[in-house]
């Protein structure tokens, strides 16, 4: 009898665990999203309404300018020292020679052994899977829709998996857990033991901007107030996972939860970022935020006087100090600002400490007024 291996924040598996999901779990693998165009329309869509159904394409968080922006691609893998990376959309396959050029570029730059896996439908120019396994490709994983994961054999997406499964590459299957339909997700895995998929992705269901109407219209909930995943997706996936201990398969299953995707490889990857990417006023948090201090005013020109006051008047050493016109402020290190708040306040100045992300869109988690 098989045992369920639990692992980190809640997320569990069948042995063998795919190479892809341990570097995952290190915050080793760029997200590539080589297209946010679609033509399956799933109702569980998480992407956002900003990527979804566009021809954009993101490193991480970093949005590139063009298809031939292969340096920010190149900066972003180097800024988290990217071990691998994951391609999805979208649909990847719909612009399959960019996902070819991209992978030959990621194996020419950083090595054979960098692990590229790449999600897709499998209903889109399936001929060229070929093409892209022969730039260097590492694993496919597909995405097969709820309404056949019981009746796989005749549908165009299996005929794709086994002509795939005889190519040099791992072929997995990595589909949503849609709470209650156990039965289905289990004879789908059948399906694919016995076909010779090595391994099965499981991912909790969560609410997004996208689909929240749909998933109030089916009455979904979320399991908990700080949590955006679905009640009952858990449950039905780990009732999969004891189903498939009785049974005699060794296809490897792993139950991918929420808090493990937020917790673990999200949180792992920003600290690998921060510890890149950091200037010297910045103070690394625990989870790999960064705390600094930060000045607004209420024209570019004050900024400039300011700045300019800090390094002469203050004696601030320039190593701390940077004039983010982006954002239209200073950001200095907090200790210093802590000392000089009060009087610039009186100048009429703001000052904030605050905490953000390292990722390239400099998402801010909290701030707080100083002097406090």
């Amino acid at each position: 009898m098989r045992k369920i291996v639990p692992w980190l924040k809640d997320s569990a598996y069948l042995t063998p665990l795919s190479p892809a999901c341990k570097m995952c779990a290190q915050g080793a693998k760029l997200v590539l999203l080589i297209t946010g165009v679609c033509d399956t329309n799933c109702f569980y869509c998480p992407l956002s309404f900003k990527k979804g159904g566009t021809d954009c394409i993101y490193a991480d968080e970093w949005e590139l300018h063009n298809e031939h922006d292969t340096e920010t691609l190149l900066r972003e893998a180097r800024n988290i020292d990217a071990k691998g990376a994951g391609i999805t959309g979208g649909d990847p396959l719909l612009v399959w020679k960019r996902v070819q050029t991209y992978i030959g570029l990621l194996k020419d730059t950083f090595g054979s052994s960098f692990h590229i896996h790449l999600y897709t439908s499998g209903l889109q120019n399936t001929g060229h899977i070929p093409d892209i396994i022969a730039a260097g490709l590492d694993e496919i994983r597909f995405h097969p829709m709820p309404q056949v994961w019981d009746r796989m054999e005749k549908t165009p997406v299996a005929q794709t998996i086994k002509k795939t499964l005889t190519q040099n590459i791992d072929v997995a299957i990595e589909i949503p857990v849609v709470p209650g339909k156990e039965q289905q997700i289990l004879s789908l895995i059948k399906w694919a033991a016995t076909t010779g998929v090595r391994w099965i992705n499981l991912n909790e269901l969560e609410f997004s901007e996208r689909n929240n109407d749909a998933f109030i219209i089916k009455e979904y909930e979320v399991k908990e107030e700080l949590s955006a995943a679905v009640k009952g997706s858990q449950e039905t996936a780990l009732s999969v996972l004891k189903s498939l201990t009785e049974m005699d398969f060794n296809i490897g299953v792993h139950y991918c939860s929420v808090s493990f995707k937020d917790g673990v490889q999200l949180r792992n990857r920003i600290k690998r970022r921060a510890s890149h990417v950091a200037k010297e006023y910045d103070v690394i948090s625990e989870d790999g935020t960064f705390i600094k201090g930060v000045i607004y005013a209420s024209t570019e020109q004050l900024l400039e006087v300011l700045f300019a006051e800090l390094k002469t008047t203050y004696h601030v050493p320039s190593k701390y100090l940077f004039f983010d016109k982006e954002k239209k402020r200073i950001e200095i290190g907090l200790w210093i600002l802590e000392t000089l708040a009060e009087k610039l306040k009186k100048q009429g100045y703001d000052c904030y400490m605050i905490e953000e992300y390292p990722t390239a869109d400099r998402l801010e988690v909290e701030r707080s007024p100083l002097p406090l």
